[in-house]
């Protein structure tokens, strides 16, 4: 800018030198140059310290100042005079100055506009401000020609006390340039300086060159690798590798930055003493010539954080198979506070035969099975709303109708309110458990009344035989049809007593079994043939249902169709209006179960418990101790009978023999 002015100013001043008179003080054109240049370096550095309003004018006025400086420095130099209006030469001045700051303003301070747009129109109100100036002060300051061409001009006393105030300006803005880019330069250095004590403090920085080679590393880097700087410095980062991962991770971290890309990832390192340690790092490479020079590595401490991370891996596995081991063992749902089932495990709907979308939006009434009164489950309710843990025994109905018993625990979550938002059911299957309580009770009942029949059949057999003798001898003499026909129903009576007698001594000495390896499925045939004639007079349809042609099981033929067709006639006798009854076989793992099925009146579940007892019966004329005697050979098979019942839709009994 200095030397533009200069040079437009010696380009006017020569061409509009009529006189023919040039001079030849060259020290005084030398120093105007300098003086333009100074001035105009003032002024830039000030609007490049800050582009605020006050700097762009001194700017404007450094400018309009180098103008008017080499006008008057030019003319006393060509030997020429100046007669000046001070007040022409100030409007002059004036205008000059608001060209110069409009011209700066536009380009400095409006920096929100579009700079394309804005270069061109400074350009032009600048270069006008220059061309204005000059035109304007050779009409309000004319030259006069004073010395002949050729000759030096004297400096006179105004020359040489003006050349010293401006030696001393220049000198004024040197220092103060100097200064202003001193503190700019000492800002810059603290800034960094800060910047650098930051990242040392919490990032660990290497530098490489262009072959891996490190050639810096700061504080944090020596204490974490604990390396000395000179055990560093000149060597590569395989130092430090811990083997951790594979050789194609490196590659492809080398192809990332060899192609100038920043790369980012977790590494682990090894340390001195053998510990390793997890870094998250920043690996950015620095270009000349399309080509990477040197590499600067940032890098953060994680191991804290991986720790965290396998801990939460670990614990996550934990979680898992605690939920594989629960969902493999237990049988889980969850409800809201109105008891709708939200979610269930893969337990509950093998259990309960139902999906998962069919439990999902449902109460457990789905699985009730009736067998518990309302009652049972109104005190639940009221358990678990108070926010208490409920445990007790349930038996649930499956999709299939078959019924079975679970160990059940209902959790609430109540909210900060204390008020139950949702319930964890956690129930475990106890089918097996209450089968064999069952079974241990018909035993007990079994040994009961086969102790009261070793007593009772020994004390009531003897005058009882007397009792038929003699009403027997009666029979022979009475001629009265009504005496007779009491004798009958006498003998008929003493008969019936007999035969419980029998039964109880089956019960206190039981027959010795004869087991032998039998085929199941012709013995069951035979019953079922044997019964099928008296099951369609009563209007029922008898059949049975096996898929397997042979079935060896060791057994006494003759007791085990003794029990088989006491269930088939229990069955007939609990459809007085005719039905069905299904004789099912089917193998189930290493045991045989034989199910016979009704659909007769039901047993009701308070009588369901009571069966096997002695002389407890569902039948208008019975004794209950056939169902005895069926246990206790189904027993001495080892095998077990499993009663299910519903009232108004059948009973099944299903016995389940080893094979």
């Amino acid at each position: 800018m200095g030397v533009a002015i200069w040079t437009l100013n010696f380009v006017v001043i020569f061409t509009l030198d009529n006189s023919g008179m040039a001079a030849n003080n060259f020290s005084t054109i030398i120093f105007s140059l300098a003086l333009a240049i100074a001035l105009a370096g003032v002024g830039l550095l000030a609007i490049s310290y800050k582009t605020q309003v006050l700097q762009i004018v001194f700017c404007g006025f450094m400018f309009t100042m180098a103008i008017l400086s080499n006008y008057i420095m030019g003319t006393s130099s060509l030997n020429h005079s100046l007669h000046f209006n001070p007040l022409s030469v100030f409007s002059t001045l004036f205008s000059i100055f608001i060209l110069f700051v409009a011209a700066l303003a536009i380009l400095f301070h409006f920096n929100k506009l579009s700079q394309s747009s804005l270069k061109p129109v400074s350009t032009l109100l600048m270069s006008g401000a220059i061309i204005e100036g000059y035109y304007l002060f050779v009409r309000v300051l004319p030259m006069n020609a004073k010395n002949e061409a050729g000759e030096f001009v004297p400096l006179t006393p105004f020359m040489l006390y003006l050349t010293c105030f401006v030696s001393l300006f220049i000198l004024a803005s040197l220092i103060a340039s100097s200064t202003i880019v001193g503190r700019r330069l000492a800002k810059s250095d603290n800034t960094v300086s800060d910047i650098r004590y930051a990242l040392d403090q919490s990032a660990i920085v290497a530098i490489t060159d262009a072959n891996g080679i490190i050639t810096y590393v700061n504080e944090k880097f020596l204490e974490i690798s604990q390396y000395e700087k000179h055990e560093l410095i000149g060597k590569n980062h395989s130092i430090i590798n811990s083997g951790h991962h594979p050789k194609e991770f490196f590659t492809d971290l080398w192809l990332t930055i060899s192609q100038g890309k920043t790369w980012h990832g977790e590494i682990c390192n090894r340390a001195k003493d053998g510990n390793v340690y997890w870094v998250d790092t920043t690996i950015v490479p620095f270009m000349k010539k399309g080509k990477p020079y040197q590499y600067i590595s940032i890098r953060s401490d994680i191991s804290s954080r991986k720790k965290a991370e396998n801990a939460l891996k670990e614990s996550i596995k934990e979680l898992e198979d605690m939920h594989y081991a629960i969902n493999q063992s237990l049988i889980v749902a969850i409800t809201d506070d109105k008891g709708v089932i939200i979610e269930v495990n893969e337990k509950f709907s093998e259990v309960s035969g139902y999906g998962r979308g069919e439990l999902i939006g449902q109460t457990h009434k789905i699985v009730n099975s009736g067998y518990h009164s309302k009652e049972f489950f109104e005190k639940m309710w009221k358990t678990v709303r108070e926010c208490k843990v409920w445990k007790g025994e349930i038996r649930n109905k499956a999709k299939d109708g078959s019924f079975y018993w679970v160990d059940t625990t209902i959790v609430p979550f109540f909210s900060e309110e204390g008020k139950p938002f949702q319930y964890l059911t956690i129930r475990y299957d106890i089918t097996e458990r209450k089968q064999s309580e069952e079974m241990l009770h018909r035993q007990d009942k079994l040994a009961a009344v086969g102790q009261l029949a070793a007593g009772v059949a020994h004390e009531i057999r003897n005058p009882l035989t007397s009792m038929k003798g003699y009403t027997e001898f009666l029979q022979l003499d009475e001629t009265d049809e009504n005496k007779q026909e009491y004798l009958e129903i006498i003998m008929e009576e003493i008969n019936r007593v007999n035969e419980i007698v029998e039964e109880f001594l089956q019960l206190a000495k039981p027959q010795a079994l004869t087991l032998e390896m039998k085929n199941l499925v012709p013995i069951i045939q035979n019953v079922v043939s044997l019964t099928e004639f008296e099951a369609r007079k009563k209007n029922i349809t008898l059949f049975s249902d096996c898929n397997e042609e042979e079935i060896f099981v060791r057994c006494d033929e003759n007791r085990l169709k003794q029990v088989i067709l006491n269930f088939i006639k229990n069955g007939m006798e609990a459809m007085p209006d005719g039905g069905f009854i299904k004789v099912m076989t089917e193998i189930k793992e290493d045991k045989v179960q034989i199910s016979i099925t009704d659909t007769g009146i039901g047993i009701p579940p308070e009588q369901l418990k009571r069966l096997g007892e002695p002389f407890f019966t569902t039948k208008k004329s019975g004794n209950g101790l056939g169902l005895m005697i069926s246990f206790k050979i189904i027993e001495s098979h080892l095998g077990n009978v499993f009663v299910e019942s519903e009232v108004n839709k059948g009973t099944s009994f299903k016995i389940v023999l080893p094979i």
